[in-house]
Parts: structure tokens; C-alpha cells; sequence
């Protein structure tokens, strides 16, 4: 069966009663529908002591596949089938990727989100708000800039600030507006980012409260020149922004297959942003759950640096536990197997694309984390390459368990579960972080890439540099380092696979988030709005006569 298919042969409980699990009155729950709701901001205080927090990352990704999400819902559910009250934190689902390439972003198999069809498409509206909200700061700004003379003063030339929309169209990369006269604006090249690329999505999941929201949003850098920074606050504009936004900023409550709790909320990209869900979700999932199980996207040298890094060290959190998804093919891929041979045993490209996994493994380390390697099995693993896998892990002292949560569900990932809470219970985390808050960003930069990263050496552009000490001279120091580079690779080059060494990491510009609270160095081609490819997930997608959607997946 598809993961569709495997997904309408459940029967999910009305979220009321999920929410009930929770300790959530029925009066408390907003309701979108009968398996979907909003909770309110009451219950995302920050936890205190209450709550452990488990980190689930994975190896870098391939084509082959990694299965992170899965992994993640499956040991929510395996965690509430050996006795332990668990819940999960996720991302939601961008439209761009889901009609792309990717498809859907629930999970697959028997380790799934309900509804579903609901959340891959309009969900409870989130990004819809976010991407009015953002749109609504640019037309004030070419408001502004039409009825001229006024101050502040905004430098045409030095806008920063895109529309958005939430779907892949390259067609709208780069645009000119204002044409057609006078009464029109004023005519100037622009351009569209994907709505998960907004500077207000990584504001959305950094906020703590409407306040917190108010008071990033006037904070967004808006035009520089050579004698002034100019932010929305100016324009004022955070008021009305943050009315659009006062919903969407209450997480979102769904379910697992299974019927247990998962907050999802809010969905950056971690190529270019955060890439974890809304504080506000984690801090809920901690508030009213033992253990919160929660994913970074990407790689541990991606989304999990920036959970860290930059997510618990402004939500004044640290993981408990972190867990590392692997799996035999793409390891295999990370050694230097063909993609369309992935599926026959090949033990020596096992062992050469350990290298990957061996990377963040010691990554981990220099969070003081000790990782549990969750071994994503498909059905083409062979018993020799598990148990090789399970050999190199222990080689570096690292428990690696099997997870079936793709093919059994809860009761697939029971190990990997009890895994999780013999850690929880033996092993004690205090936060620590790769870099001083107070460090210049070139020093932020450095330590990033020669000692996370493996680089031999750092080539800064001199536009980056350039920006750099504007910056600091109009901004200070104090803001976090959110890198924007491939996913496909540790380094800056995505046809570096394994675990590249001997390479210089080159930043070629530099980006400024200052209402989410860092900078975004940009090592190589970053794509803020992704095209369609030339088959996209669309066309597989159809409603029929009944009114039910067929095709995601």
C-alpha cells in the first residue's frame, strides 16, 4: 500500500480526546475540523524542569533516502507503547516541496501525522498568514517608496526585503514591478522567496509570546546604505504584521497513526534558516508530555548545529538525548556505490561512507551529546551490512539500535525506544554551545567551518566582509550564526560526499535575519525559491468524483 493508502486505513481519534491525553480541556482546543486544532498560548510557558527532550537528527542527505520523520513518529509511538507519556514537535509541510520532488512530509509507512491530506496541503492556514503578513511589510514598503520624501529614507537600490509565495516558481525568482506609470509605484527589480524562506517563519517559530512576535518583527532589516540601517519598526508596521500573524502563532495539534500527540508547528528550511518547529511547540510537548521527541531538518550539520546553536540557546533549552538516523543505503551512496545499485550488498562502500555518520557522531560530541544511532531499515539490507553498521558504531562507542517504524510502526521502534529511555535515565547533558554569543562573526565563522565542518581553511569574499563590518558597526556582534550551504554535503560543495577534508569553505556573501537574530553567511548557491523538476509530484495528484485526493505520498 502507499503511504495514502496506509494512512485512510486508520481511523483517527477526535482531537479532543488526543487533547485530553495531554490534560488539555475540551474548552482549551480551538478547533479546525475534528482531527485538527490549535492550543492556546497557556499551556507554551517555558517548561522549566518539566519534560525531557530528545533531539532527532540524521546523516547527510541523499537520494537514497534517510527517513528522518519516520524514524522520529515512530519512536513517539514506540515510546508510548513501552509506558512512556511522549509526544512529538515537528515541522509542517511547505506546498513548494510537497508538489515538487519531495512530496508529503508526515512520515511514511506505519509512522505517519494524521490528517494526512490536510496537513500536506492547507493545513490550519499558518504559512498562508505568514506569507500575508510578509506580503503586507512589502507593500508598505512600495508605498512608501511611492509617495516619497518622507522618512526614513529607503535606498532603492538597497532593499532586502522579497515578496513570498508558498510554491515552487522559478518564473518569479526575479521580477520587475511598479511598470505601466506613474500611479503604478515605483519601477524596480524585485523578486519572490518561497514562504519557508521568510525571515517572518523563522520569526514565527523563534517567538515566545504575541509581545516577543511585536517586538522581532520591528526588528527586520529593511534597507541599507552606507550611513544608515533602516528596520520595519520604522515603517510602523508590526502591529498590523502581528495581528495577521496572532493565530498562527498557537501550535498546532494533531496525531500519529497511533493516536498520540504531536505538536507541529511552523516549517523553516534549514539550509538557510532554523529548520526546527516553533518554541512555543517544544515548549508545549515538554509542559504536558514526559519525553518530547522532537527533528531538525537536514543533516546533524545543518538543521541539529542550528537547534542548538541557535534554538535552545534562545529558548534557554538543551537536549536530553539525540538520536542520528542512518541507513545502510545511503551510507553506501556516502561511499561511493551508484544510486541504481544501492540495493546489492557492497560491505566495503558500507565502511567508506561510515565516514559521514562517524562525522556527526563526533560533532555531537562537541555539544557534549552522545548519540543513539537509529538504523533505518529498508528491505534491501542484507544481516551482513547491519551487522557491520552495529560493529563500526560500537567501534566508537556508540549504541546503534534497528528501527522498523516504517514497516510496524510503534511496535517497530520498541527497541529504539527503550534505547532512548535507558539514556534518559543513565545520562546527564548541560548545555554547551561551539561558539561565545560575544565572538566576532568571523570568528563565528571560522569555528563553524574548520572545526564543525572539517575544513582546512575559510575564504570570506570581500562583499561578505564588507557586509560583516557594517553590521557590526550598526548592529553589534551579539546575533547567531545560521549558515546557508548545501545539504547534500558537510562542506560547501554538494558533490562532496563522506566526510570531505582538504577544502577551503568559501562564504560569497552574507544575509541578516536581525528580527529572527542571526546572520546567514552564504557558501555557494542558495535557492530561495525552488522550480518544479520536469516531472513534478503534482502530476500524480488528482481529486475524484467523490471529493477524495488521490497521489500524495
Amino acid at each position: 500500500m502507499t503511504d495514502q493508502e496506509i494512512a485512510r486505513s486508520f481511523t483517527p481519534k477526535p482531537i479532543v480526546e488526543v487533547a485530553s491525553k495531554l490534560g488539555i480541556q475540551e474548552e482549551d482546543v480551538y478547533l479546525y475540523g475534528r482531527h485538527k486544532a490549535k492550543i492556546p498560548l497557556s499551556h507554551c510557558e517555558h517548561p522549566g524542569k518539566k519534560g525531557k527532550l530528545v533531539l532527532v537528527s540524521a546523516i547527510s542527505p541523499t537520494p537514497a533516502g534517510e527517513g528522518k520523520t519516520t524514524c522520529t513518529i515512530g519512536l513517539l509511538d514506540g515510546l508510548n507503547r513501552i509506558g512512556v507519556k511522549a509526544s512529538a514537535a515537528l515541522r509542517e509541510p511547505s506546498l513548494g516541496p510537497v508538489f515538487g520532488i519531495k512530496g508529503g512530509a508526515t512520515g511514511g509507512g506505519y509512522a505517519q501525522a494524521l490528517p494526512m491530506e490536510d496537513i500536506n496541503l492547507h493545513f490550519t492556514g499558518d504559512i498562508y498568514a505568514v506569507e500575508r503578513s510578509h506580503n503586507l511589510l512589502v507593500a508598505m514598503i512600495d508605498n512608501h517608496l511611492h509617495h516619497g520624501g518622507k522618512e526614513p529614507f529607503l535606498d532603492v537600490r538597497n532593499l532586502l526585503f522579497k515578496r513570498v509565495m508558498d510554491m515552487n516558481d522559478r518564473a518569479l525568482r526575479q521580477v520587475t514591478i511598479g511598470l505601466g506609470g506613474k500611479a503604478n509605484g515605483i519601477p524596480r527589480e524585485t523578486g519572490f522567496d518561497i514562504t519557508a524562506a521568510s525571515e517572518l517563519m523563522a520569526i514565527l517559530c523563534l517567538s515566545t509570546g504575541y509581545k516577543d512576535l511585536r517586538e522581532r518583527i520591528a526588528k527586520i532589516l529593511l534597507s541599507v546604505d552606507k550611513s544608515q540601517a533602516v528596520f520595519a519598526g520604522a515603517l510602523q508596521a508590526e502591529g498590523a504584521m502581528a495581528a495577521l500573524m496572532r493565530d498562527a502563532l498557537h501550535p498546532n495539534l494533531v496525531q500519529s497513526l497511533e493516536g498520540n500527540p504531536i505538536f507541529m508547528h511552523g516549517g523553516p528550511f534549514a539550509n538557510i534558516a532554523q529548520g526546527t518547529n516553533s518554541l512555543l511547540a517544544t515548549y508545549a510537548s515538554m509542559n504536558l508530555s514526559e519525553v518530547t521527541v522532537t527533528e531538525a531538518g537536514f543533516g546533524f550539520d545543518l538543521g541539529g548545529e542550528k537547534f542548538i546553536d541557535i534554538k535552545c540557546r534562545t529558548g534557554n533549552l538543551f537536549p536530553d538525548a539525540l538520536v542520528l538516523v542512518a541507513t545502510i543505503r545511503a551510507l553506501k551512496y556516502h561511499g561511493e556505490q551508484a544510486l541504481a545499485d544501492l540495493r546489492t550488498e557492497n560491505l566495503e562502500a558500507l565502511r567508506h561512507g561510515f565516514s559521514n555518520l562517524k562525522h556527526h557522531i563526533r560533532n555531537a560530541k562537541q555539544f557534549g551529546l552522545k548519540p543513539i544511532v537509529a538504523i533505518n531499515r529498508f528491505v534491501s539490507d542484507t544481516p551482513k551490512e547491519i551487522q557491520l553498521l552495529m560493529d563500526l558504531c560500537k567501534a566508537h562507542g556508540i549504541e546503534a539500535v534497528v528501527s522498523d517504524a516504517w514497516a510496524k510502526g510503534g511496535e517497530g521502534a520498541e527497541e529504539l525506544a527503550e534505547a532512548v529511555k535507558r539514556h534518559l535515565e543513565s545520562e546527564t547533558t548541560s548545555p554547551s554551545f561551539l561558539y561565545p554569543k560575544e565572538a566576532s562573526y568571523e570568528e563565528k565563522i571560522q569555528t563553524l567551518a574548520l572545526q564543525y565542518y572539517g575544513a582546512d581553511e575559510v575564504e570570506i569574499a570581500p562583499k561578505a566582509k564588507r557586509k560583516i563590518q557594517f553590521l557590526e558597526a550598526h548592529l553589534g556582534t551579539h546575533m547567531l550564526v545560521c549558515m546557508a550551504k548545501t545539504q547534500k554535503s558537510i562542506s560547501d560543495d554538494p558533490s562532496r560526499l563522506g566526510s570531505p577534508s582538504n577544502y577551503t569553505f568559501r562564504v560569497s556573501d552574507v544575509e541578516v535575519s536581525a528580527g529572527a537574530g542571526f546572520i546567514v553567511p552564504l557558501a555557494g548557491e542558495m535557492m530561495r525559491m525552488p522550480g518544479l523538476p520536469v516531472k513534478p509530484a503534482a502530476q500524480g495528484m488528482t481529486l475524484d468524483d467523490d471529493g477524495k485526493i488521490s497521489g500524495l505520498f
